[in-house]
């Protein structure tokens, strides 16, 4: 099967909320993500809007990339979030240097295991190192070992910091990718 892999485009929103609930319907959305499919399914168009306009072609602090398959239909996506030196990141750390945060990784179940992710994380390490940044990371759940064996074979390390979630203490693994 062949996929169109592109940026989103600021008037798609329809189509990446689409996704974005598929995501949350998967069965280890619990441990990659951290919203549920009640909390995203009750935000307003407006959200979506200015979500995907946010990280559309063109934009150089964050890229949604998609990949299409033959019949227009989207089946895989993750973002890069660029953090700037000088910032704090989500989970109150700061930032040292220019990096991309690889965020909302997801490919459809039926064309898993096809080279999609592959080829996801091929087109946003391209645009990061165009957007001159560092290195990228990406932060997985401790238990998503499916995530982690994927990201190791594309060239991500452990790089030692963890991050505690919620009341229950749970641990998410930062993941980095030095620019060579």
């Amino acid at each position: 099967m062949s996929y169109v892999i592109r940026s989103v485009r600021a008037g798609e929103w329809a189509a990446a909320k689409e996704l974005r609930l598929a995501a949350l319907r998967d069965p280890v959305a619990h441990l990659a993500f951290l919203e549920t499919y009640e909390e995203a399914a009750a935000r307003p168009d407006s959200f979506w809007q200015e979500r995907t306009a946010g990280a559309a072609e063109g934009v150089d602090k964050a890229q949604q990339i998609i990949a299409e398959g033959p019949d227009g239909r989207w089946v895989g996506t993750l973002t890069v979030l660029v953090e700037e030196p000088g910032t704090t990141d989500w989970a109150g750390f700061p930032v040292e240097r220019k990096q991309g945060h690889v965020v909302g990784v997801f490919v459809r179940p039926e064309e898993r295991g096809s080279g999609l992710t592959e080829v996801l994380f091929d087109a946003a390490l391209e645009w990061s190192w165009a957007q001159g940044l560092e290195r990228v990371r990406l932060i997985v759940h401790e238990e998503n070992g499916r995530a982690q064996r994927f990201y190791r074979r594309v060239g991500f390390l452990p790089s030692g910091v963890t991050v505690l979630l919620g009341d229950a203490g749970e641990r998410e693994l930062e993941f980095v990718l030095e620019r060579e």
